[in-house]
């Protein structure tokens, strides 16, 4: 897909909706179930940043001391995909609770993001390569 777009995929009554419409509509429910329980009150930038930290940490025991695999047969595993599927959606809400409290658009941040990554890492000098910018 070139940069700028973004793919449509059906609803249930056959109209398409853009992915960013998606992720818009997962924003607004995120804040609407945590509004509905007066949780902002809790949400600052040090405890979200450390609850962030800390499921990514439940997220990485899933793959601590497994071999390949290991891993290959947990991710494969309905009950195992379905568990890393959830602590990678528990990131994904805190990380989008932390962006509202700081007003930061996620999807512009992560364009601009890829956009300073492309200039440090050039596809002539870093295809196949897990070296650092500054290596390269």
């Amino acid at each position: 897909m070139s940069p700028g777009r973004t793919s449509s995929r059906p609803t249930s009554k056959g109209t398409r909706r853009s992915k960013s419409s998606l992720f818009d509509e997962l924003v607004l429910q995120i804040l609407a179930f945590r509004d509905r329980r007066d949780w902002r009150q809790f949400h600052n930038p040090k405890d979200l940043s450390i609850s962030i930290s800390l499921e990514a940490a439940e997220l990485l025991e899933f793959f601590q001391w497994k071999n390949p695999e290991e891993v290959a047969a947990l991710v494969t595993d309905p009950q195992g995909h379905r568990q890393v599927s959830w602590e990678m959606a528990d990131i994904l809400i805190l990380l989008i609770s932390l962006a509202d409290i700081l007003g930061v658009d996620l999807i512009k941040a992560a364009r601009e993001k890829l956009e300073e990554n492309d200039r440090k890492y050039p596809v002539a000098r870093a295809r196949g390569s897990a070296r650092k910018y500054w290596d390269l």
